[in-house]
């Protein structure tokens, strides 16, 4: 293809447009709207044809020669590259041998979002469609990035879309807003991203200047926009802040008694809390400045402050990643409520401005052409941060959200689309957990460090290398993504692969439906353009669409639930148990909870180490999408994952910046390279998520392993965030820096596992 046929298509990252290089390879543009390309388009020419590339199937030497079964081999072993008939017959079989032997309930389709922003090629999608057409697997709910939310806002307001599909958007708060009080502060570096990507990045430019005045309370002062006010707080304490921010409301009457009266429930409970008429700790600021580190004058000045005007409280998506991360979410909705502004255009909550490209985008809240998945005939399912525990402890019971569950005997793992080994936590326990299972089946477009723990890698392609429709949440267009590259090695889309084991299965008809990859997709398209017309909005027909490489979504006027709740709280009654905003929910206090009551409560977590660690999202990459592109590997110091310290605490440890250093706690270590910053707070270290994991020895304790790469996910804790919930928690952790030993371990991620070709 000459560089000069530029097609468009689009990523996590935003629309863009591409062409071949005539040498393999592609080069990229933004998208010609786009106000603010995101910086991650630089790493798309280095990830299309890197050598990390899974070329050809692929099978662990062991599972090929001995047999599926149980193997702490997963991740140590070599891999023998086989032809794809060999790799589906072998799949199929083990599919079959499985079901028969165990039911499908022991098939866990693992698959987790993110791999593709293109609508019929989303590999979730695909999986559990396959898998349902063979009579279903046990599945995961919700997510790793506002899963606690997800469960908690149904009890609270009576469902999580009213809150994360329905917000406010940047023009709406400009225009009607005086202060945002952002607790996690409003970072611009997540806005470009979102699982469907935006054409145009309307919301990142607007977080970097907001136009309102902002309080960031965070640890660190890059989360506060476009120079907003920045109050540095310990991490984790953002409750004690917030419940005395209430306190002040009621103790100087600033709270809004009629809103709580007409639109909440609870509130009197709540209320008594604050003022410690039930455990005896009145919520002053005094208390909370002990706690949260920010003066008491300065939250008694900040709530008259909210009080003063159109205030908009937001909580980012991280602040509930975490050991009890139910409480500042419900605290801020508590706040809001006391305000009396939810449902006011520009006040109330917001969840998840600077978390996502969506938050507080102008694009129409509208259902986009969607793949079925089908109906899983098995009714097992897991909360999806809880893979390790299901797979180490089989038969086990636990508790989530009000009921008790057992988790399932889990024999084969089938996995399209996300890697666990860079989001889940504890990645040591991970990896016992992974040697449990008879059989992992991984489909993967490079040789991260979930296809090296599986015994099956089945070579997958990149978004450039096939054709679909592309769109995220709040997009303003519908993007024709055009193929650009030929697949590289003999790579297939999960389609394709999907439809050889359906074939070997007997079910390829029910898994097709008699369609192309391109006949789907023409398909998808020509339905969902119908379901418009006959709400009156007319789309060109699919060729048309297919020609122009984009089509604008149509403008769906918005009535949002809590709007409409408002108005007329009587007749709008929310999902919740009273039809009201429950301030304290005797649903959730009936579950006998004691990390999550039936009202907000500042729960202290227990504190295990020197330095408090953010392992947030990275500005260089989407999660570890990317860390092979020239913009993450830009980013590195001495060839490892940067981790930044305030020049006090590296001091005080004879740290020098550009060094390696050992990070390390109770649950493991890795190495990482030092960046000195000033602009958070002593006591804290960040070191982003997303480094491909790389397992060694570590030299300075022999008989253990570290990361030699720079992954925080060796140190965080897989615990729940809560009984109630089960999300995940690995925003923080406690740990440890050193100085790093020589000889030092060369990093070995961005390399290939030993591979041998079978004649």
């Amino acid at each position: 293809m000459s560089t000069e046929q530029w097609v468009p298509t689009t990523a996590h990252w935003g629309a863009y447009e591409a062409a071949a290089d005539g040498n393999g390879g592609v080069q990229v543009r933004p998208h010609p709207d786009d106000p603010a390309p995101s910086a991650l388009l630089g790493n798309v020419p280095g990830i299309a044809r890197h050598t990390t590339r899974v070329q050809r199937p692929a099978i662990r030497r062991g599972w090929l020669t001995g047999g599926p079964g149980p193997s702490s081999q997963r991740g140590r072993e070599e891999f023998v590259e086989v032809d794809w008939d060999t790799a589906l017959d072998l799949v199929a079989a083990q599919l079959d041998r499985v079901r028969n032997e165990s039911g499908n309930e022991a098939i866990y389709g693992g698959s987790y979002g993110w791999s593709s922003a293109g609508r019929f090629h989303h590999a979730q999608s695909q999986l559990h469609r396959f898998l349902n057409t063979i009579g279903g697997y046990t599945a995961s709910r919700s997510n790793y990035s506002f899963g606690t939310s997800e469960i908690l806002l149904p009890h609270v307001v009576g469902s999580s879309a009213a809150v994360l599909g329905y917000a406010d958007s940047w023009a709406t708060v400009r225009e009607h807003t005086d202060l945002i009080v952002a607790f996690g502060g409003v970072p611009v570096k997540n806005t470009s991203v979102n699982p469907g990507g935006v054409a145009r990045h309307s919301t990142a430019a607007a977080t970097a200047d907001p136009g309102v005045e902002v309080a960031s309370i965070s640890p660190l002062a890059d989360d506060a926009p476009g120079g907003g006010r920045w109050y540095s707080i310990e991490p984790g304490t953002d409750v004690a802040m917030q419940l005395a921010l209430g306190h002040v409301l009621l103790t100087e009457d600033l709270h809004d008694s009629a809103f709580l009266e007409r639109c909440c429930t609870g509130f009197d409970v709540f209320a008594g809390y604050l003022r410690g008429e039930s455990d005896g700790v009145p919520k002053t600021p005094e208390w909370a400045a002990g706690i949260c580190g920010v003066e008491a004058v300065d939250i008694r000045e900040l709530a008259r402050r909210m009080a003063a005007g159109r205030t908009l409280v937001t909580v980012t998506w991280s602040l509930q990643r975490a050991v009890r991360g139910e409480q500042p979410v419900w605290a801020g909705i508590a706040l809001a409520a006391m305000l009396g502004q939810i449902g006011l255009p520009g006040g109330g909550f917001g969840h998840g401005y600077g978390s996502m490209a969506d938050v507080g985008g102008d694009g129409p809240v509208l259902q986009l052409p969607t793949l079925s998945q089908g109906a899983n005939p098995v009714g097992t399912f897991i909360p999806v941060a809880r893979i390790a525990d299901m797979l180490l402890h089989p038969g086990a019971e636990y508790d989530y959200n009000g009921t008790r569950l057992t988790y399932p005997d889990i024999r084969l793992v089938h996995w399209a689309g996300g890697n666990p080994f860079h989001h889940h936590q504890d990645l040591t326990r991970l990896r016992r957990a992974f040697a449990r299972p008879e059989t992992v089946v991984v489909h993967e477009t490079h040789w991260t460090a979930t296809a090296r723990h599986a015994d099956v890698v089945l070579p997958a392609t990149t978004t450039l290398e096939r054709e679909d429709l592309g769109a995220g949440r709040r997009s303003t267009h519908l993007t024709a993504m055009h193929r650009v590259l030929d697949p590289v090695g003999e790579a297939r889309d999960d389609f394709t692969i999907l439809a050889g084991l359906a074939e070997r299965l007997g079910v390829r008809r029910r898994f097709t439906e008699g369609r192309s990859a391109r006949g789907w997709v023409e398909h998808l398209y020509t339905r969902w353009r119908d379901q418009l017309a006959r709400q009156g909005h007319h789309l060109p027909e699919f060729d048309q669409f297919w020609k122009a490489g984009e089509v604008r979504l149509p403008q769906v006027p918005e009535d949002p639930p809590l709007v409409r709740f408002r108005r007329d709280p009587e007749r709008d009654r929310l999902h919740t148990p009273s039809g009201r905003i429950e301030l304290h929910s005797e649903k959730v206090a009936s579950f006998g909870y004691d990390d999550c009551p039936g009202h907000p409560a500042w729960l202290p977590a227990e504190r295990g180490g020197a330095l408090h660690l953010i392992a947030n999202q990275p500005r260089t990459r989407l999660h570890g999408q990317g860390d092979v592109g020239a913009v993450s590997r830009d980013s590195k110091v001495a060839g490892r994952e940067p981790i930044t310290l305030h020049p006090r605490d590296a001091d005080a440890r004879g740290i020098a910046e550009g060094s390696v250093v050992r990070v390390f706690n109770d649950r493991g270590a890795c190495l990482a390279g030092v960046v000195l910053s000033d602009r958070l707070r002593p006591g804290v270290a960040v070191l982003s998520t997303g480094a491909w994991f790389d397992p060694q020895p570590d030299p300075q304790h022999p008989g253990q392993e570290l990361c030699a790469h720079g992954n925080p996910n060796v140190l965080t804790a897989d615990v729940p965030a809560s009984r109630l919930s089960q999300g995940c928690a690995g925003q923080r952790t406690h740990v440890d820096v050193e100085p790093a030993e020589n000889p030092l371990p060369d990093v070995k991620a961005h390399t290939p596992p030993p591979l041998t070709r079978r004649p």
